[in-house]
């Protein structure tokens, strides 16, 4: 298949492995952070590929599963209230919350509706005028601009029932805050892909010049992968930590400005709570004080107890890069991706459910 046959060729994935075990004379440790990396590094087997001073580890990747469980007592509380539809992803349904998740309150009669993109869910605003619609808007920097091109047709439309919880978070924090972790000892970073057709490359220069790591934003098919670990590889034996595209026939260097200045005009930084790593300064993404008339948190007064974790669920250690699923004592028993306990189980991105579903039980 042209296009997708030329990054599965088996003869040049056995040439880039021999130069990764020619290239490591030492062990290294890098980290992939996000979730389409996870599961094609799971999926085309890389792991078993590199030699055994090489290790791919998981960390935050998966937007769904760093949404902390007070982010999801928020959507919850405002899917009870009278008058409310709250409108999400799929995959954000089942995550649990302290006390139930947005399945569990759909079934208990809060109006929880699934939608495929915000545009959906300001139709639905338009199409029930007597109800407020609340969009929970989760993921990274490559879907919050659709999301604030979305809010600026409602303000056009004047469709003022539309709101927006917004739990939006910034990859570049999360990095930083991994580097921070010393028990770690991460040697660089594969940063995303599809982050980095919106955000370019500058935002990951400190892991270059402030930690002296090394970075490539890598595609996603297999050649892809081996040949950004063997970029990693080399910046490390040559120190010349840098930060360097393979990704280059989606990413440059500058990104997409014009998704950046819409994501601008509504959206300002903001502290965020991330599952298993705690409150990351200016790592979240709040609309300006300007649009507050469509913030759900403010519009509609939304309060929460004082979050509770689920009791056994390692989710965040395997976030952090700390633990691996297999450690945990409820992986492929009691948490399945049939009945998920944590939230790395649910999103078919997130560590556990790839573990479950490629790797060895």
């Amino acid at each position: 298949m042209k296009h997708v046959d030329e990054y599965r060729d088996s003869g040049l994935a056995a040439r880039l492995v021999e130069g990764i075990r020619r290239g490591a004379d030492r062990p290294l440790k890098f980290m992939e952070v996000c979730g389409s990396h996870t599961v094609a590094i799971f999926r085309n087997g890389i792991r078993d590929l590199l030699p055994g001073n090489i290790s791919l580890i998981s960390g935050p990747g998966c937007p769904v599963c760093v949404t902390s469980v007070e982010d999801i007592d928020k959507a919850v509380f405002a899917a009870r209230m009278d008058g409310v539809i709250l409108a999400t992803f799929g995959d954000m349904v089942r995550v649990p919350g302290s006390r139930e998740s947005l399945q569990e309150a759909r079934s208990d009669w809060a109006d929880v509706r699934v939608v495929y993109s915000p545009f959906d869910a300001l139709k639905l605003a338009q199409s029930n005028p007597s109800q407020k619609v609340v969009f929970f808007a989760a993921g990274f920097e490559t879907t919050s601009p659709a999301v604030a091109a979305t809010l600026g047709r409602a303000i056009e439309a004047n469709t003022g029932n539309f709101l927006v919880l917004s739990v939006h978070k910034t990859i570049p924090g999360a990095m930083r805050a991994l580097l921070d972790t010393p028990e770690l000892g991460l040697d660089g970073f594969l940063c995303p892909g599809h982050v980095s057709t919106i955000t370019g490359v500058a935002p990951y220069r400190f892991i270059a010049e402030e930690y002296g790591r090394a970075a490539v934003v890598s595609g996603f098919e297999p050649m892809d992968i081996l040949q950004s670990t063997l970029m990693l590889i080399n910046q490390v034996r040559e120190g010349r930590p840098s930060v360097e595209i393979q990704y280059r026939r989606a990413v440059s260097e500058e990104g997409n400005p014009v998704a950046r200045e819409v994501l601008e005009r509504y959206f300002e930084p903001s502290d965020a709570d991330w599952r298993g790593i705690g409150v990351i300064p200016g790592s979240g993404l709040k609309l300006k004080a300007g649009y507050a008339a469509y913030d759900a948190e403010k519009a509609l007064d939304i309060k929460t107890n004082k979050p509770r974790e689920v009791k056994g669920c390692i989710c965040g250690f395997v976030l952090r890069g700390l633990k691996t699923p297999p450690q945990c004592a409820l992986f492929g028993k009691a948490c399945t991706p049939e009945t998920p306990v944590g939230a790395c189980m649910v999103s078919f991105e997130g560590s556990c459910a790839a573990y479950y579903k490629y790797g060895a039980r």
